[in-house]
């Protein structure tokens, strides 16, 4: 049987303490919730694997992405006590959980009813987190805006829309570029700007509905 607590142990100190993440809340979150909450019974002696694990996805696979991304990009995002946060993706819930760890509110936007039947299941008593269901490209600008959005995949652009969502010096992190090659950005927003740099080199599976639209010449 599979010891949880100590595969988590072992999940933070070989693969998010050796990748840079120094923050101290962001590493106590990680410890905190427990993965395999938010994972297929099947699957749960994978739940702290170095890996993107599938949960689930009707119009294609879908994952919780890779640990020490994950964690990395939290870091990132610079996520501080007083913030609203929209987690865009968020499968199952578990990058949800850990966002709700370290911001007094997140909006966890899933495409997907069935994941995000799962993450309600998952965060059952979580007073920090609401799930909702919607285009992932839209965001969800009813509960906004936000001090931070973080987008749970690849994407080839960051649509208008959640720039829009954001607050005045408020933070975007997704990792941009197509297929496996991917950049980690942080974008800050000031006034109608959204200056973007890069963080670090990522390999994340693409989230659907991030795709450029075709340029077509003649």
């Amino acid at each position: 049987m599979t010891d949880f607590v100590q595969a988590r142990r072992t999940m933070v100190d070989s693969q998010i303490r050796t990748n840079d993440v120094t923050e101290a809340r962001v590493v106590d979150a990680f410890l905190t919730v427990p993965r395999e909450a938010f994972v297929p019974p099947a699957k749960q002696g994978l739940a702290y694997l170095d890996a993107d694990l599938v949960v689930g996805g009707e119009g294609g696979p879908r994952y919780l992405i890779q640990p020490m991304y994950l964690a990395k990009l939290i870091q990132a995002a610079g996520v501080k006590p007083t913030d609203s946060v929209l987690d865009i993706g968020t499968a199952t819930g578990y990058s949800a959980a850990i966002l709700a760890e370290l911001a007094a509110k997140v909006v966890a936007l899933e495409s997907d009813e069935g994941l995000a039947q799962a993450a309600r299941t998952a965060l059952t008593g979580n007073s920090k987190v609401t799930v909702t269901v919607g285009p992932l490209e839209r965001g969800a600008a009813g509960a906004g805006p936000y001090d931070v959005i973080l987008i749970e995949g690849a994407v080839e652009e960051v649509p208008a829309a959640l720039f829009a969502s954001l607050k005045e010096g408020g933070r975007l992190v997704a990792v941009v570029g197509r297929g496996r090659s991917g950049r980690a950005t942080i974008f800050v927003k000031v006034g109608s700007d959204n200056a973007g740099r890069i963080a670090f080199d990522a390999s994340l599976p693409a989230l659907p509905g991030f795709a450029k639209a075709p340029v077509f010449s003649f």
